[in-house]
């Protein structure tokens, strides 16, 4: 078998000096790489801002969220289903979606486009405003890809940049600036979003994804989500079974939470599907309505993505204050109700509560010491557990506190819980694209989505008789349409 020729160093420099349009292609996609971490931190900005004004609201009036919140979520439940159902749910399904080979190239558009990236911007900062138990850290990654994608319109014709690697760049790029984590994003866009990277781009793609994050570091601060807290490397002895603890919990936790947003998402033959199939507006409605009430009762710790408390947290001192359980199971059903809502929103912000609250809530029965280093490895728990790449939850929470120290212990737990996770729940985000690409290669019907908790999933495409409250109309993740088809036994979510 012959071996392949060493490259030509000279022909490789002339061919890179003569042929301009490469440097051209290349501009073209850090440009764009620019662009989609812009347009992350404008999301930052207006989802913080509407949280803001949501707060100052119930600060003014503790009894305003009983109709403010109920009614602000069925308004953008019904922008969403009317104008842009497939800008629903997280968005990261939407972009698997996108990314999957059998995908006919007319459908990509459908999941993946500027339009869907306004769109999603504006629901997820109207959920905010209503002041839904969503992040926005998801929905970032389908907003980045939306604008990564349409870079392919000023490429060469003869370029080697592929579709998916554009895509693949945006998301991840969502991710490194959402975060403010750029290898978090790198490691997202291998282990979640694609397998693999072609080799001849792949140092184009990786700089992209680098070059978002960095936008959003240079504007917002470095390691700016949670504040700069810096973990002390602590001993194995002192740690290993609180931490033991804290992972099985996070795992069963973060797997009932991803089963239960599956199954609500596929939808049951129960009447409360029933009713939100027949009616999405008032059952949004009435989901905002149990979100408020639960913020009444815990002081609005459990509405937002989380991270005002997690900041809490992390920086007190003790936690003599601490009420155990409270938070973590109230966070929860709430993170679950507006997911089931059909709003637009992520779950990556509460999950990442959710495993303080976890970590918060061992410290304390525990009685030790070390509450920011076990705080850190519940959220790195939880997240691996809810969107099972344990990889991806290590990175983010290592970088967003500043927990190098801390690399074994972090990555000891997304890995436990990951694998507790997995005997309960299939994967969250991986089931959900499956779903939404049914209904893309359903025989004569149309790329339609539905969606319901935090994530997507298809449904049929609405007839002109039909278009009215009661369509199932189309909306990849967006929890506010109507029910996916039918499950099969070997992808149903309701067995893990």
């Amino acid at each position: 078998m012959a071996r392949p020729d060493q490259p030509d160093f000279l022909e490789n420099l002339r061919h890179e000096v003569v042929e301009g349009r490469h440097w051209l292609d290349r501009v073209v996609v850090i440009g764009f790489a620019v662009l989609a971490g812009l347009a992350v931190v404008i999301f930052t900005w207006l989802y913080d801002a509407a949280f803001d004004r949501f707060m100052q609201l119930r600060s003014s009036y503790w009894w305003a969220p009983l109709i403010w919140t109920p009614a602000i979520t069925a308004l953008v439940v019904w922008s969403i289903r009317r104008w842009a159902p497939l800008a629903g749910g997280s968005g990261v399904p939407q972009v698997m979606v996108a990314l999957e080979p059998g995908t006919p190239a007319h459908e990509r558009s459908r999941f993946v486009s500027v339009k869907n990236s306004v769109a999603k911007v504006l629901g997820v900062s109207g959920a905010a405003l209503a002041g839904l138990s969503v992040g926005r850290q998801g929905p970032s990654v389908q907003v980045a890809a939306g604008i990564m994608h349409h870079a392919r319109r000023y490429l060469s014709p003869k370029t080697a940049i592929t579709e998916r690697e554009l895509l693949v760049a945006g998301g991840a790029a969502g991710i490194a600036a959402a975060f403010n984590t750029p290898l978090g994003g790198i490691v997202f866009a291998i282990e979640e979003l694609s397998r693999r990277l072609e080799q001849r781009s792949s140092g184009l793609m990786l700089a992209a994804i680098v070059v978002s994050g960095l936008v959003a570091v240079s504007v917002s601060g470095s390691l700016s989500y949670f504040g700069r807290v810096s973990i002390e490397v602590v001993s194995w002895s002192q740690l290993f079974w609180p931490a033991l603890l804290i992972a099985l919990i996070c795992g069963l936790l973060g797997g009932l939470l991803a089963r239960l947003l599956l199954v609500s998402f596929v939808g049951l033959p129960d009447r409360f599907c029933a009713y939100r199939r027949l009616h999405p507006v008032r059952f949004a409605a009435l989901c905002g309505l149990g979100v408020a009430v639960i913020g009444i009762v815990t002081g609005a710790t459990t509405l937002g993505a989380g991270h005002h408390h997690v900041r809490e947290l992390l920086e007190a001192d003790s936690l003599e204050n601490h009420t155990p359980i409270l938070f973590t199971g109230l966070k929860l059903i709430a993170s679950w109700w507006s997911a089931w809502s059909g709003v637009p929103g992520g779950i990556f912000g509460p999950s990442l509560a959710l495993g303080a609250g976890v970590g918060a809530d061992v410290a304390w029965l525990t009685d030790s010491t070390q509450v920011q280093a076990l705080i850190a490895i519940g959220m790195a728990g939880f997240l691996a557990a809810v969107i099972q790449t344990p990889i991806t939850a290590m990175i983010i929470v290592m970088e967003m506190t500043d927990g190098h120290g801390m690399v074994l212990s972090l990555m000891a737990s997304a890995l436990l819980a990951s694998l507790v996770s997995r005997m309960i729940s299939r994967p969250l985000y991986g089931t959900m694209a499956e779903y939404m690409l049914e209904g893309v290669l359903r025989p004569g019907g149309k790329a339609d989505a539905a969606s319901t908790p935090a994530e997507p999933g298809p449904t049929p495409a609405p007839t002109p008789a039909t278009a009215q409250e009661t369509q199932p109309g189309p909306a990849p993740e967006a929890p506010a349409s109507g029910p996916p088809p039918a499950a099969t036994p070997a992808s149903d979510p309701r067995s893990p």
